[in-house]
């Protein structure tokens, strides 16, 4: 890829894992400087801080917290604003399922916070964020599921979630018209992440791959493709749209 100028700096939520790592690694390598948002993994994060650092052109720092909290959310903006003076692109990657896929009646009030909190709630605050701060010329992308599109048996909530995603994505791009921002939302397929693997046999994971025309789930990096796309030059008339990036699935 062509790499970044000016360059420019990204915040990405969800960074240092699965899609959200992957599409570090992307940005890395064309050289914008990097905040990443995680929630737990202490180790993964500077992992993903120091193989950037060593093997890229791009800095990058590291910033724990849980986008739920507001609070968590101006850190990463306060982040790239110290090391970077502003920043230009933010990815609303973090996500969260239920703990047990299961029909409606079985979710507990544990799963529905854990859900609406981090998908919606954490979203709705990089979104404020980013609409208050983002410099003119940037891009703003979130993460939908075509999950969603699909109607995913046994998960009603995280598809619920995803869907106001979707309507968010839409209404931010209307509403920062005339400065020069995109607002995307990217809904991947199944894809070979820690999170959608956890819980699901080689069987389960083989009959999803049945179902998409190009034979295979997506990994992260086919995902990290389409962002990168969406925040290059190439990407720039596309705005307000959702990308099912899913091989074909729906």
């Amino acid at each position: 890829m062509t790499p970044l100028n000016p360059r420019k700096s990204a915040i990405v939520a969800g960074g240092t894992k699965g899609i959200g790592a992957a599409l570090a690694r992307r940005l890395a390598e064309i050289g914008a400087d990097l905040v990443l948002g995680y929630a737990h993994d202490d180790a993964a994060a500077e992992e993903l801080v120091g193989e950037t650092e060593k093997n890229t052109p791009a800095r990058a720092v590291a910033v724990r917290g849980d986008i739920s909290r507001p609070e968590a959310v101006d850190a990463l903006f306060a982040a790239a604003e110290e090391a970077y003076g502003g920043v230009d692109v933010v990815v609303a990657c973090a996500g969260a399922h239920a703990r047990v896929r299961g029909p409606l009646a079985d979710v507990t009030d544990e799963d529905i916070h854990r859900v609406i909190d981090v998908n919606l709630l954490g979203t709705c605050h990089l979104l404020r964020a980013a609409a208050r701060q983002v410099r003119p010329g940037g891009r703003i992308i979130t993460f939908s599921s075509s999950a969603a599109a699909l109607g995913v048996p046994g998960q009603a909530l995280y598809n619920a979630s995803k869907t106001a995603v979707e309507v968010l994505t839409r209404q931010l791009a209307k509403e920062l018209a005339g400065r020069d921002i995109t607002v995307n939302a990217v809904a991947p397929g199944p894809t070979g992440t820690e999170l959608f693997l956890r819980g699901r046999t080689a069987e389960d994971v083989g009959a999803l791959a049945r179902q998409v025309p190009l034979g295979r789930i997506g990994s992260p990096e086919d995902i990290a493709d389409v962002v990168a796309f969406l925040l290059g030059p190439s990407g720039g008339w596309i705005n307000g749209q959702v990308i099912r990036a899913n091989g074909g699935i729906v």
